[in-house]
């Protein structure tokens, strides 16, 4: 099977680069879209960024409703965080910052789409096939990642670092920069280590890693993820443990993924 014959094979190393510079202005044009979209739609998108700080947060309600169902009357005790703004324009670049991050996330299909459009000419047939299933489970699992971090991660840390006091007399007060700061990098770290059988897989392919090797050292391999789970989430051992188990849940993943390839 020959390569893709298509005029981009045909073109020049200045024509690649023209073709390259066409593509980031359309990923650079459709991100500012979104990114304008958002920043107009300024109480949709900050009621959606917010919510995981109410105490009535739609993981709660599910926490109580399932724990009903199995007999158990519990309800998850109310809780008030204030938050503020510190400098004068803090919250005007916030909102643009926020609005240029969410609109590369709503964009990343499309940004993914590009990238493979532009590196598919130069791919044999089997492995533009093989290259699409990958670039849909690295999306998927990335997806993944952000909806654990949005829904369980976040507002259960948000939770307990927001509530947590030493003493009475000391009231809590989270600045919106601490908030959306802890926000996106949690989310953003846990959708890239939703990778991990993703990354096996391709490793496993070329011969790097095996299931054996990867069976072989269990207990170090979850050592180590409960060491950057430490590093990676807020100083809670709540939220430590809740990304631990998640990470821990993907290796074992990983060494089936191993094991079908091999």
């Amino acid at each position: 099977m020959t390569r893709q014959e298509s005029n981009d094979n045909q073109l020049t190393f200045g024509g690649h680069l023209e073709v390259f510079r066409r593509m980031l202005f359309r990923i650079l044009g459709v991100t500012i879209f979104f990114a304008v979209f958002i920043f107009v739609a300024k109480d949709i998108a900050w009621n959606i960024l917010l919510a995981p700080s109410s105490c009535d947060f739609v993981t709660y309600r599910y926490i109580e409703a399932f724990l009903r169902l199995v007999g158990v009357d519990f309800q998850f005790d109310s809780y008030e965080v204030e938050m503020i703004a510190t400098d004068l324009s803090s919250q005007f670049m916030t909102h643009i910052t926020t609005s240029i991050y969410l609109g590369c996330l709503i964009a990343s299909p499309y940004i993914l789409f590009e990238l493979f459009r532009f590196a598919s000419p130069a791919l044999y047939e089997q492995e533009r096939k093989y290259s699409v299933y990958v670039a849909i489970v690295i999306y998927v699992l990335f997806i993944v990642g952000v909806l654990m971090s949005y829904f369980i991660i976040f507002p259960i840390s948000f939770r307990f670092l927001g509530t947590y006091s030493v003493a009475a007399k000391v009231n809590t007060m989270i600045s919106l920069n601490s908030y959306i700061s802890t926000f996106t990098s949690l989310t953003l770290v846990m959708g890239i280590v939703f990778q991990l059988p993703a990354i096996v897989y391709v490793l496993a392919k070329i011969g790097v890693v095996s299931y054996q090797l990867l069976s072989k050292y269990r207990k170090y391999a979850f050592f180590i993820i409960t060491v950057i789970s430490a590093v990676i989430t807020p100083p809670d051992i709540m939220t430590c443990i809740l990304v631990t188990l998640p990470l821990y849940a993907l290796y074992e993943c990983s060494i089936r993924v191993a094991k079908r390839v091999s």
